[in-house]
C-alpha cells in the first residue's frame, strides 16, 4: 500500500469556479467527472483550476491573450510545470453552441476540451500541422480510453 506521501504527491488539487449563468451550470459535469477527464491526461501531482465563465470574460481573455477578439471555448494557461500548475477557463456558452453545431453531445464535447486544456497546460500546441496531427491524436487517443468517440472524425 503506498505510504501517506506517494499517495499525496499523485493528488490533483482541482478547484473549479463557476461564474457563469445559472442556466449554464447544469451543463457543466461535476467536480468527479472533470477531474476523472484531468486525471486520463495526466497522473501525477498537480493544482488546476477550471474556470466556467460568461461570453464577456472569454472575449476579454481571448482578445488580452490571443488577440481574437471573441469568446471561445476554452483557454488554458499554464504556471509551473513541476509540479504541474495551471489554469484552465471554459465557456459553456460557446461549448453548448459547438456540441449542437457539431451534433455531438456536451458531455462528449466537453470532455475533449478538459483533455485539450490539460494538453496545453503541459506544453502541446497545435499552432502548425505536425503538433496539430500529435495533439489531435493524443485526444483522440485518451477519449477512446474514456469510451468517447473520436471528436475529429
Amino acid at each position: 500500500m503506498p505510504s501517506p506521501d506517494t499517495q499525496r504527491a499523485k493528488r490533483l488539487d482541482l478547484t473549479v469556479q463557476l461564474v457563469c449563468a445559472d442556466e449554464l451550470r447544469q451543463q457543466i459535469p461535476d467536480r468527479k467527472l472533470l477531474r476523472k477527464w484531468a486525471k486520463a491526461v495526466y497522473k501525477d501531482a498537480a493544482t488546476v483550476t477550471m474556470r466556467f465563465v460568461d461570453d464577456e470574460e472569454s472575449q476579454h481573455l481571448n482578445d488580452t491573450y490571443r488577440g481574437k477578439n471573441k469568446p471561445t471555448n476554452v483557454l488554458s494557461f499554464p504556471y509551473e510545470d513541476d509540479p504541474l500548475m495551471g489554469d484552465i477557463v471554459f465557456c459553456p456558452s460557446v461549448i453548448l453552441k459547438e456540441a449542437r453545431a457539431q451534433g455531438k453531445t456536451v458531455t462528449a464535447h466537453m470532455a475533449h476540451l478538459v483533455i485539450h486544456g490539460m494538453l496545453h497546460l503541459l506544453g502541446y500546441d497545435h499552432l502548425n500541422d505536425r503538433d496539430a496531427k500529435e495533439m489531435e491524436s493524443l485526444e483522440t487517443d485518451i477519449l477512446a480510453n474514456l469510451g468517447f468517440a473520436n471528436p475529429y472524425a
